[in-house]
């Protein structure tokens, strides 16, 4: 459910090149893939996925994953980094690449971008996914921490606090901003978990239609500008000039 909104639009983004590139199986990079819960509906699908991930633990996790879904033989993790991703994948070889939960805990979200935008073949696309600043000054304020919703909105890494287990947070002029100077066409820009996170987890687990609602909900908000700054996630969708 809390990535609802970005799998759809993975799911045109994959279909639009397939039908550019005239092959049914694309070769798509995850970075920080982690165990695997895009990369391995992606290959369910019938493309090839490379997951770079600095964890065993969650390298291991992907096979297991892989396994029981019947697609091991689509589905390769390489331990890695985005900072030090030409040291364990081809350099422009992917017609996807997935940078989801990546730029929050880099020492260089441009870097990383630009990293990310190298590893695609010319015309292919980055689908980014970040946390959004917005969305953690609201939910502070909401649980009653007002002085630190304050501190996220005027830190420069839009921290509340020594206890933020986030190290960075990014509006979405600044991810557009990461994507232009890296050299992409930014497409379209979504709201991701606008009320997801708020709502409580009882009310949607035992009110009859309510996950469905706030499903809806959610995808009827995700591409509506007004609500980017109060996202809990922001995902945007690249392209790499031809």
């Amino acid at each position: 459910m809390r990535t609802s909104v970005v799998w759809e639009v993975l799911r045109g983004a994959l279909d639009r090149r397939v039908e550019a590139t005239g092959r049914d199986s694309l070769d798509i990079l995850d970075t920080g893939g982690g165990s695997g819960s895009f990369a391995v509906p992606v290959a369910q699908l019938g493309h090839r996925v490379t997951v770079v991930d600095p964890s065993p633990n969650a390298l291991f996790a992907l096979e297991r994953r892989a396994a029981e879904a019947a697609v091991a033989d689509r589905v390769r993790g390489v331990q890695g980094d985005v900072h030090g991703l030409f040291d364990v994948v081809e350099r422009g070889g992917f017609d996807v690449v997935l940078c989801h939960g990546v730029l929050e805990y880099v020492d260089d979200p441009a870097e990383g971008v630009a990293n990310a935008l190298a590893a695609l073949r010319p015309g292919g696309s980055l689908s980014l996914l970040a946390a959004g600043l917005g969305g953690a000054v609201l939910a502070r304020a909401l649980a009653g921490h007002f002085n630190e919703a304050r501190q996220a909105l005027a830190d420069p890494a839009g921290r509340w606090g020594d206890g933020d287990p986030v190290p960075r947070r990014f509006t979405a002029e600044q991810l557009t901003g990461l994507l232009t100077d890296a050299g992409a066409e930014v497409g379209a820009v979504h709201n991701v978990r606008v009320f997801a996170d708020l709502v409580p987890g009882a009310l949607v687990d035992t009110e009859p239609g309510a996950l469905d609602a706030l499903l809806g909900l959610e995808a009827a908000v995700a591409e509506l500008p007004a609500f980017r700054s109060v996202a809990s996630r922001l995902h945007l969708l690249g392209e790499k000039r031809a």
